[in-house]
């Protein structure tokens, strides 16, 4: 199963970092925030990937084109440019690099990936959210849901747009907006998708969050899956410092150690 990664955004809120790199870049505890996501998923065998990248993909390739000389001792021939690696890279990943566009939104970015993410499940996440969500677990639970999108229901106060789920199954009826102090749930990311969503993806300019996830709850096709552990996003210099605590406490998405 692939393992899409929106990377594409311009990241204003946190500027501070941003305007050199993309934001799923910025670094917690000496590695990009999209490395942390990206070994949390390898974790559960989840190791082939899809960065959808857009801002500063540029950045996004030389990372990874440049990953086994920055992460490994070697020895090299200066006169035949021969390379001896003296360790090996323990991440065995397999990491498709697209770019999906300055301007284009987050729905225009999945649709702009469909042939390469094919005609398989696939998951999908944002790249600056962290969490100890169960990956198996979500997995089997959006089979059992036989729903196009299965999104992770985390409670986060403040700033975010609540869901409204029905009692039972869990079924997305749709999304409203959050008051202060509102403990309600909001969307995680942490999405299991079909192919089938990318076809209600309309072009570019098509936000996940808005048409496409709209129309999935007119087909009772979005279903949610509810975190109740760890979850957090990197929105602005203040996340970056708190996740960087984390780090330095152990982490709770810590869990390939």
């Amino acid at each position: 199963m692939k393992v899409a990664l929106l990377a594409g955004g311009f990241g204003t809120r946190l500027s501070e970092e941003t305007q050199v790199r993309p934001k799923p870049m910025v670094e917690i505890g000496g590695q990009p925030i999209l490395w942390h996501i990206m070994k949390y998923y390898s974790h559960y065998g989840l190791t082939d990937f899809v960065v959808l990248g857009g801002y500063r993909v540029e950045f996004i390739r030389d990372y990874f084109l440049n990953y086994r000389s920055n992460h490994c001792d070697f020895t090299i021939d200066l006169g035949s440019g021969g390379v001896d690696w003296v360790s090996a890279v323990s991440e065995n990943w397999r990491v498709t690099v697209l770019d999906t566009g300055l301007n284009t939104m987050t729905g225009g970015r999945i649709r702009r990936a469909r042939s390469v993410l094919g005609n398989d499940s696939f998951c999908l996440t944002y790249g600056d959210g962290l969490s100890n969500v169960d990956l198996p677990r979500l997995i089997d639970h959006h089979r059992e849901q036989k729903a196009w999108c299965t999104l992770t229901a985390v409670v986060q106060p403040g700033r975010y747009g609540a869901l409204k789920l029905s009692d039972n199954s869990g079924q997305v009826l749709g999304f409203r907006e959050k008051g202060v102090g509102d403990g309600g749930l909001i969307n995680g990311g942490y999405f299991v998708c079909e192919p089938e969503m990318i076809d209600l993806i309309d072009d570019d300019s098509s936000v996940l969050e808005a048409e496409p996830m709209e129309r999935l709850i007119e087909r009772g096709k979005l279903a949610s899956f509810r975190h109740e552990g760890y979850w957090q996003s990197m929105d602005s210099l203040r996340d970056r410092h708190l996740l960087e605590a984390e780090w330095k406490n152990g982490a709770p998405w810590r869990v390939w150690e």
